[in-house]
C-alpha cells in the first residue's frame, strides 16, 4: 500500500501524524494537500507530554485499520475532511459480513465532541425504543425455528412428511398434518399477539412529544426523532428521552430535581445542576448564539459517574468541567421545574439501554424435562421398530418397513402433548389472575407458571420491594443521653430554651445538655442537600417585602402554621430535616448560596453556603462549610457512616457500641460532627480546593486529598437512627420462604450500611445469625485472603459489595459460589443492573436449580429477565419492572402465595398431565406392537383414521385435560405448612423414576388389553378392533379416576360427555364396529373382563398405598 504521511502543525508541541491509504487522502486540484486546522479554545485539553491514540484499543492489527490517528494532547475542531468522513467504527467490519449491508459486530464506542443545535459529523444511534422480537419478514422464520428447535415438533414434522410418500403411508395424510398444523397455528397466534402488544407499547413511548430549540424557534418532535446535539425542553413529571447535559432550568438557582427510580431503583430525588455558563444567559435562544459544544466520554454502563466538558466561544472562550451532577440519564423523570438539556447519547448508547439486557425466550425446567423424556421415547420407538424389522427378517426393502414402523409407533411421542401443556399453562395463569388473595396479579409469560413450584433461590431488590422507602426518625444519641420517639418533646424543650436564652456560640458558654441538644439539631438542619419546595417563590416574595420596607422577612415571608414540603436526593435526608422541623428548627429556604432556618422564636438564622461535599459510595460521608451571616462564624459540619467517622472525630468510648445497638434494632445510623474554622483556615483551604477542581487528571483524587486536610479532630455531636418502613408482611413472608427451603438473596444498589440494616430489620438475617462483611477487594491476592477468611465463617450471613463480588468471580468463581451458597442469606450492595443479572446467571450455572428474581424498578429488569421466573412489583418506581416481568404483583408479600400455592398446583398438575398424556400414547403403541407381532410383523395400522384422532381428542381429551383442576392439598394447608414445598424442589414429581413407572403401567395395560383381546376373538378381526378400542377408551377414563386426587363436578361431567361421544361413534361409524356384536351379551361380558384385567391391579395398588404409606400432604389434608 502507498501511504501519504500528513503532518498537522497546531503548535510547537501539538503534532498529529495521519497514516492513510492513498485513496483516502484529500485531493485538491489533483494534488494531495495537508489538512491543516487550528485548535479551538473549546476543545477538551489532553496531556501534552505524550501523544495518545484517539482510537480505542482493538484486537485487530494496525494494518487492518483504514486510518490510524495519533494525536497530540489537544482536541481540535474537526476539519471539513473529517466532517465528511465516516468514523472508524462505521468503516470497519468483521470478515464474516464484509459483503453484507451491516456488520454483525456491535459498533465500537468512542468519546465524542457534540456540537449543539447543528449537524454533527458522526452518525449516532437512533433514539428509539424497540422491544419487539419480530417484524413482518422475520416472524414466520423465527417462530418456525423456535418451534422446530423443540424435538417433539421436529419429529412430527418428519413423520408428517413421510406420509406424503405413498410407499411409506400407513394411514390417512390428515391424521399427521392436521394435529401438527393445529399446534403451530396456536403457537404463532400467541407469539403474534404478544409481539403486537410489545410493538404497541414501544410506539407509545416513541411517539411522546418534546419541544426542541432550533435557530428557527421552538418546534415539537417525537421522542424517536431526537438526535445527538439537539437542545430539548423537558417539563415537570416528563420522562427524559435520552441522556442529556442540563443547560438551564426554570429554577433561579439552576438546580433541578429528578427521579431515577427507573434507572437505579431508588425513589429518592436526585439534585442536578445546570451548566453555570448557560444558566446565566438571559434567554434560551442565547445558547445557540454562544457556539456551544460538549465533550463527552464514550458511552458506558456506569450510571454514577460522568466526565465531560462544556465549551462556548461567545462572548468569550469558556471551558467548564462537567460531572454526574450536570447530567440527566434517559428514563429518569424531571421532578421540579422545566429543564433545557443538550442530548449527548441516544438509543442503544444511553445508560439505561446499556444496562438493560435483551429478554430471552424462557423455557421452563419442566419443559426441558419433558423434551428429554420425548427423546427417550424416540429411542424407544427406534428400538421397537428395529426389533420388529429384525424379527420380520432383513430383506432388500427393510428400510421401508423400518420407516413404516416408525410412523406406526409415532403415538409413543404424543403430538398433542405440547398443545395440552400450553393450554394448561394458560389456565394456571387465569387461576393466578383470578385469585382474590393476591389481587391485580398478572401473568405476562404464560409459558412458565410451573416454574413457580420448584424455586430454590429468590433474588430480591431492596428499595420498593422489601421496603416502602419511607424514612422515620427514631433515635438521637448524644453519648450520655438518648432520645427516642417518646422523649422527642424534651428535645423540643431544650432547643426552645437555648434559643430563648440567646445562646448561639459554644465557645462562650458551658456545654450544658440543652446546648448539646441544640447544636446537634442545628447540625442536622444544616448538613444535607434538602431543598424546601417553592423556595424560589418565597425568595421573590421576600424581595418584594424588602422593597416595601419590611424589616423581618422571617416573620412576614413564611407561614408559621404551614408544614414545609421538602425535596432531596435521599429519603434519609428528608427524614432528618422533617424531624428538625418537628422540634421547631425549620429549614425554610435554601439555594446554592444561602440557607435559612426558622428558630422556635420565629426568627431567621441565615447561613452562607461556602462549600459542599456531596455523599459518595467511596467516601460514605457528606459535609458542608457554612458561614453564619450574623456572626461571621465559619463551621464545617459532617455526617456519615460510623466506619469512616470513627477515624475523623475526637476520641470517645461510646460511638461504636451505640452504633452497633442501633444497627441491631434495624436502624440506619449516621454520625454527626462539626469543626470551627477561622477565616484564614478557610481561605487557604478554598484556594487549594479551587485548584484541585480545575485539574484535568485525577480531579476527584486531588479534591479528596484537599478535603482530607480539614477532616480530623472533629467534635462528635450525636448519632441518629432512622427506620426505613418495610412493606406489609415482609417479615412473615421471608419466614415462610425460609421454611419452604427457598434461599433469599438481596441485591441492591444502596450502600452497605443501609442494606445491612434492612436485612436485619426485615428478618432476612435472623437476630441469632452473625453477619460477615466481606472487605472491599480489588486484586487477586486480596480476594484470595478474604475468601480464606470467609471460609472460616461460612455459617454467617454474607454482606458484600458488587465490585468485590465481581473481583472474586473473576479469579475464584467456583470457590466463591460454593461458599456463598452455604450462607443462610446473602446481601450484595452497590450492585449495578448488569451485575444483578450476572449473579442470577451465576447461581443458575453453578446450582442448576430454578432461580426467581423480584424487583420493582427499571434497574431490576435485567435481573428479572435473566431469572427462570421473574416477578415485578407495581409500586412507586413505576411499571417498567412489572411490564418486563413474567409475573406482576402488587406487593412483596404476594410472592409467598404465588410460590407456595399457585406454584405448587401448576407444577404438580403439569407433571401429572404430561405423564398421563405420555401414558395415553404409550398404551396404544404397545397394543400396535403386539398386534403387528401377532400378525406376522405386518406394518399396518391397528386403528385407522377417525379412531386415531378421536382417541386423543373427542373420547378422552376432556377428562384428561381436566387434570389441570386437580389439587392435592387446600390452600390453607399449603400456606400453613410451607415445608411441603421442599418436596417439590427435589423434582421428584416429574422424574425418570415416575416416567419408567408410567411406562410399566402402559406396557402392562396395553399387553393385557391386546393379548387378551386377540385370544378371545381369533375368529373375527373386526371384533378385535371393536372390543380392544372400547376397553382402551374406558381404561383411559378409569385411569383418570385413579390419578385424580380431588373430585369436582367438572370431572364427572367430562367423564359422562366422553362416554357419550364414544357411544355416538359406535352408532355412526358402522365401518369400524359391528352393531350386532356390540349389543350382544358376549361383548358385555368380555368387555368387563378385559377392563378389570387392565385396571383392577392399579385400583388395588392405590388403595394399599393410601392405607399403609400415604404421602405427607395426604396426612395433613386428613388432619386438617
Amino acid at each position: 500500500l502507498l501511504y501519504t504521511i500528513k503532518f498537522e502543525y497546531h503548535a510547537m508541541v501539538d503534532v498529529e501524524i495521519r497514516l492513510e491509504p492513498l485513496g483516502r487522502a484529500s485531493p485538491v486540484n489533483g494534488v494531495l494537500q495537508n489538512d491543516i486546522s487550528q485548535p479551538t479554545a473549546g476543545d477538551p485539553p489532553r496531556n501534552r507530554n505524550s501523544a495518545t491514540p484517539l482510537l480505542e484499543e482493538d484486537s485487530d492489527s494496525a494494518d487492518s485499520t483504514d486510518e490510524l490517528i495519533y494525536s497530540a494532547p489537544k482536541h481540535r475542531k474537526p476539519s471539513s475532511e473529517g466532517r465528511n468522513r465516516k468514523s472508524v467504527s462505521q468503516s470497519k467490519s468483521c470478515g464474516r459480513c464484509f459483503y453484507s449491508m451491516a456488520c454483525c459486530k456491535d459498533p465500537e464506542l468512542h468519546e465524542r465532541k457534540v456540537y449543539l443545535a447543528q449537524p454533527n459529523p458522526t452518525k449516532f444511534a437512533k433514539n428509539e425504543v424497540k422491544n419487539t422480537k419480530y417484524n413482518a419478514v422475520t416472524f414466520l422464520p423465527k417462530v418456525l425455528f423456535q418451534q422446530f428447535k423443540v424435538f417433539i415438533n421436529l419429529y412430527f414434522l418428519m413423520v408428517a412428511i413421510t406420509q406424503l410418500i405413498p410407499i411409506l403411508r400407513v394411514t390417512f395424510v390428515y391424521t399427521s398434518w392436521v394435529p401438527l398444523g393445529f399446534v403451530l397455528a396456536v403457537t404463532m397466534c400467541r407469539e403474534a399477539y404478544d409481539d403486537l402488544k410489545r410493538r404497541w407499547r414501544d410506539a407509545e413511548v416513541n411517539s411522546e412529544q418534546y419541544k426542541k430549540l432550533t435557530p428557527q424557534g421552538v418546534v415539537t418532535i417525537s421522542s424517536d426523532k431526537i438526535a445527538v446535539g439537539d437542545i430539548i425542553y423537558i417539563g415537570k413529571d416528563q420522562r427524559v428521552p435520552a441522556d442529556v447535559v442540563l443547560l438551564r432550568t426554570t429554577e433561579k438557582s439552576g438546580s433541578c430535581f429528578i427521579r431515577t427510580d427507573q434507572l437505579d431503583g431508588e425513589t429518592d430525588w436526585k439534585l442536578r445542576l445546570a451548566v453555570g455558563t448557560t444558566q446565566k444567559l438571559g434567554a434560551d435562544v442565547d445558547i445557540l448564539r454562544s457556539g456551544p459544544a460538549v465533550y463527552a466520554e464514550k458511552p458506558q454502563k456506569d450510571i454514577y459517574n460522568f466526565i465531560g466538558n462544556f465549551f462556548a466561544t461567545l462572548p468569550s472562550d469558556v471551558e467548564e468541567p462537567l460531572n454526574i451532577e450536570n447530567t440527566m440519564w434517559a428514563n429518569s423523570v424531571v421532578a421540579s421545574g422545566t429543564a433545557v438539556g443538550a442530548v449527548i447519547y441516544t438509543g442503544r448508547e444511553t445508560r439505561s439501554s446499556m444496562n438493560t439486557s435483551h429478554p430471552p425466550n424462557k423455557m421452563g425446567h419442566t419443559d426441558v424435562e419433558v423434551n428429554n423424556l420425548t427423546k427417550l421415547l424416540f429411542l424407544l420407538t427406534l428400538c421397537l421398530s428395529t426389533a420388529l424389522v429384525l424379527l420380520k427378517g432383513v430383506t432388500a426393502f427393510w428400510y421401508i418397513y423400518f420407516m413404516r414402523f416408525i410412523v406406526l409407533f409415532s403415538n409413543i411421542i404424543p403430538i398433542n402433548l405440547r398443545v395440552n401443556l400450553d393450554l394448561s399453562k394458560i389456565w394456571y395463569s387465569i387461576c393466578i389472575h383470578k385469585d382474590d388473595n393476591i389481587p391485580d396479579t398478572v401473568v405476562r409469560n404464560t409459558t412458565i407458571p410451573e416454574e413457580l413450584g420448584r424455586i430454590c433461590y429468590l433474588l430480591s431488590d431492596k428499595t420498593g420491594t422489601l421496603t416502602q422507602n419511607e424514612m422515620v426518625f427514631k433515635k438521637l444519641h448524644l453519648g450520655t443521653v438518648s432520645f427516642g420517639t417518646e422523649s422527642f418533646s424534651e428535645v423540643k424543650d431544650h432547643v426552645a430554651s437555648e434559643y430563648s436564652n440567646g445562646s448561639r456560640h459554644g465557645s462562650k458558654v458551658r456545654k450544658t445538655l440543652a446546648f448539646r441538644v441544640k447544636e446537634s439539631v442545628r447540625a442536622l438542619a444544616i448538613c444535607h442537600n434538602v431543598t424546601p419546595s417553592g423556595c424560589d417563590e418565597e425568595e421573590e416574595k421576600e424581595d418584594g417585602e424588602k422593597e416595601e420596607g419590611i424589616d423581618n422577612p422571617g416573620l412576614a415571608g413564611y407561614d408559621m402554621s404551614e408544614k414545609m414540603q421538602y425535596q432531596a436526593a435521599s429519603p434519609d435526608e428528608v427524614a432528618l430535616v422533617e424531624w428538625t422541623e418537628e422540634v421547631n428548627l425549620t429549614l425554610v429556604y435554601r439555594d446554592r448560596q444561602v440557607m435559612r432556618l426558622r428558630t422556635p422564636a420565629g426568627k431567621l438564622e441565615q447561613f452562607q453556603i461556602l462549600t459542599m461535599f456531596p455523599f459518595t459510595s467511596e467516601s460514605k460521608r457528606m459535609g458542608i462549610i457554612v458561614k453564619d451571616v450574623d456572626t461571621g462564624e465559619i463551621t464545617f459540619v459532617m455526617k456519615g457512616a460510623d466506619v469512616v467517622m470513627a477515624n475523623i472525630v475526637q476520641y470517645n468510648d461510646w460511638l461504636e457500641e451505640e452504633c452497633d445497638n442501633m444497627a441491631r434494632e434495624g436502624l440506619r445510623t449516621l454520625v454527626v460532627a462539626k469543626k470551627q474554622l477561622s477565616q484564614e483556615q478557610y481561605d487557604d483551604f478554598e484556594k487549594r480546593y479551587s485548584e484541585a477542581k480545575l485539574a484535568i487528571h485525577e480531579r476527584a483524587r486531588q479534591m479528596r486529598n484537599v478535603q482530607l486536610t480539614l477532616e480530623g479532630d472533629m467534635e462528635l455531636l450525636c448519632v441518629t437512627g432512622v427506620e426505613d418502613k418495610l412493606q406489609p408482611d415482609v417479615r412473615t413472608t421471608l419466614e415462610l420462604l425460609a421454611n419452604a427451603g427457598i434461599k433469599v438473596w438481596m441485591l441492591t444498589g444502596d450502600k452497605l450500611e443501609t442494606a445491612t440494616n434492612i436485612a436485619i430489620s426485615s428478618r432476612l438475617v435472623s437476630r441469632m445469625t452473625p453477619i460477615y462483611t466481606f472487605q472491599p477487594v480489588k486484586t487477586r491476592t486480596e480476594a484470595h485472603n478474604e475468601l480464606n477468611s470467609f471460609r472460616k465463617h461460612n455459617e454467617n450471613a454474607l454482606v458484600i459489595l458488587g465490585d468485590s463480588l465481581m473481583t472474586c468471580l473473576e479469579h475464584y468463581e467456583q470457590e466463591f459460589v460454593e461458599l456463598a451458597m452455604l450462607s443462610p442469606a446473602v446481601v450484595v450492595c452497590r450492585c449495578s443492573p448488569t451485575q444483578k443479572a450476572s449473579i442470577v446467571n451465576l447461581i443458575k450455572k453453578h446450582s442448576g436449580k430454578p432461580v426467581a428474581a423480584i424487583g420493582d424498578g427499571g434497574n431490576d429488569v435485567s435481573m428479572i429477565q435473566a431469572a427462570d421466573a421473574g416477578v415485578g412489583i407495581v409500586g412507586k418506581e413505576g411499571k417498567q419492572a412489572s411490564l418486563a416481568a413474567d409475573f406482576s404483583i402488587e406487593q412483596f408479600s404476594f410472592v409467598a402465595r404465588l410460590l407456595l400455592w399457585h406454584g405448587r398446583n401448576s407444577y404438580k398438575r403439569c407433571a401429572s398431565l404430561s405423564q398421563f398424556i405420555i401414558h395415553r400414547g404409550l398404551i396404544i403403541s404397545v397394543m400396535q406392537a403386539i398386534f403387528s407381532a401377532c400378525f406376522f410383523f405386518v406394518s399396518i395400522s391397528l386403528y385407522q383414521g377417525v379412531l386415531l384422532i378421536g382417541y386423543t381428542s373427542f373420547f378422552t381429551m376432556g377428562p384428561v385435560f381436566l387434570l389441570v383442576l386437580d389439587v392435592d392439598v387446600e390452600d390453607k394447608i399449603a400456606m400453613l405448612y410451607p415445608e411441603l414445598y421442599k418436596e417439590l424442589q427435589k423434582g421428584r414429581v416429574l422424574s425418570f423414576k415416575t416416567f419408567f413407572l408410567w411406562i410399566l403401567v402402559s406396557v402392562y395395560q396395553g399387553t393385557a388389553i391386546m393379548y387378551l383381546g386377540i385370544l378371545l376373538f381369533q375368529e373375527d378381526f373386526l371384533h378385535v378392533v371393536a372390543i380392544t378400542f372400547t376397553v382402551l377408551i374406558v381404561t383411559e377414563l378409569l385411569m383418570v379416576v385413579v390419578t385424580v386426587r380431588t373430585w369436582h363436578w367438572f370431572m364427572a361431567v367430562a367423564q359422562i360427555l366422553s362416554l357419550g361421544a364414544y357411544f355416538l361413534a359406535l352408532v355412526f361409524l358402522p365401518q369400524y364396529f359391528d352393531p350386532d356384536f356390540l349389543t350382544s351379551g358376549s361383548f358385555l361380558l368380555k368387555f368387563v373382563a378385559l377392563t378389570a384385567a387392565s385396571c383392577a391391579p392399579l385400583f388395588i395398588m392405590k388403595y394399599l398405598r393410601k392405607k399403609f404409606a400415604p404421602p405427607i400432604y395426604a396426612k395433613l389434608q386428613q388432619s386438617g
